[in-house]
């Protein structure tokens, strides 16, 4: 390591990568994985030929160096990297430094034409829970896998004939805007709300195949409401966006749960769309249910997002915005009255 005369960037370190393939997939496109390693980590990072330039401060290059030798391991073991990949790592081994790579990355799932693995430690215990507990709550923000793990070890539970059947259902609450009357019958009125659900199914075992299964009712989409009365035997049970049943909604669902099913609950308990003043059934769920030893509870953070880099940003921004509301100058004591007052 040798100094690189910039007091920003004072130790400078030098990689050579002979692996063509994973220097082009470690830099990215127009060198976005490199920026998105060199925002994360504080370094400035550049590609020349087979060569990669590391300047920063000492021990953030050294940690850089780890990084960037795992990615070109998970590479060369077969695996691609996307900016969202890289992005997540870095995070993750910013935080627990000691986890490796390719041993998370090796614990697949097969759920329909795709193989997944976990892309941190939370989502491998995510995992785990489901293959080893009928009842696992997966809490936690936007992009972090929640719901589409939740769906590949359904399809992966059908294919093994763990199961008979798949059920994903979603409580029918608008999220902060008015829809109106929509048109059609009330299959059709309810589709808008179970698109994601769509969406994460057609994307691991393909639009025909997941149509037909639908068609054969091996999956069925249906929204909550749908769910009172009914015994849910032999199934792999996804309840999404938990966070805006009412607290009758969640024990309806949680008590129609048969032999040999499981049942997963996910939910973003800072994104509730329920009407002011009614009390979230996930968050109640959560309380009541928290002691029993069968029932496992997996909380996601930023950390985990593995969509777009900026959501885990975004998350983050929202999280600082939140704790700052909460640790306000006592002398908003006025304006938060008259917000409470405005609430009632």
């Amino acid at each position: 390591m040798v100094s690189s005369g910039d007091d920003r960037y004072p130790h400078r370190l030098s990689l050579t990568i002979s692996h063509p393939r994973a220097m082009r997939e470690l830099t990215g496109e127009l060198n976005a994985n490199l920026k998105v390693l060199g925002r994360n980590l504080r370094v400035r990072l550049g590609a020349r030929g087979d060569n990669l330039s590391i300047s920063g401060e000492e021990d953030r290059v050294r940690h850089t160096v780890d990084i960037v030798e795992q990615l070109v391991g998970l590479v060369i073991a077969g695996h691609s990297l996307s900016a969202a990949d890289v992005d997540q790592a870095a995070r993750m081994l910013l935080r627990e430094p000691n986890v490796r790579l390719l041993e998370l990355y090796t614990d697949t799932i097969a759920a329909g034409k795709k193989r997944l693995h976990p892309r941190s430690l939370r989502q491998r215990d995510y995992i785990q829970a489901m293959r080893d507990s009928a009842l696992v709550f997966g809490v936690g923000p936007a992009g972090t896998g929640k719901t589409y793990l939740a769906m590949a070890m359904a399809v992966s539970s059908l294919l093994n004939e763990d199961v008979r059947r798949i059920i994903l259902c979603r409580p029918a609450v608008e999220a902060g805007e008015k829809l109106g009357f929509l048109p059609g019958d009330l299959v059709a009125k309810v589709n808008p709300y179970l698109r994601p659900l769509y969406d994460a199914l057609f994307d691991l075992v393909g639009y025909e195949r997941g149509t037909r299964l639908i068609e054969k009712n091996v999956i069925e989409v249906a929204p909550l409401a749908f769910m009172r009365g009914r015994t849910l035997s032999n199934a792999f049970v996804i309840l999404d966006e938990a966070q805006n049943t009412t607290t009758q909604q969640m024990k309806m669902f949680l008590t129609r749960i048969g032999m040999g099913s499981r049942a997963v609950v996910t939910g973003d308990p800072t994104q509730v769309d329920l009407p002011r003043g009614q009390r979230s059934g996930l968050a109640h769920a959560l309380w009541v249910l928290g002691r029993i030893d069968d029932i496992r509870v997996i909380t996601l953070t930023d950390a985990d997002v593995v969509r777009h880099p900026l959501v885990s940003q975004i998350v983050r921004a929202y999280e600082r915005e939140s704790r700052q509301h909460h640790h306000r100058d006592p002398r908003d004591g006025e304006a938060r009255r008259r917000a409470a007052h405005d609430e009632e």
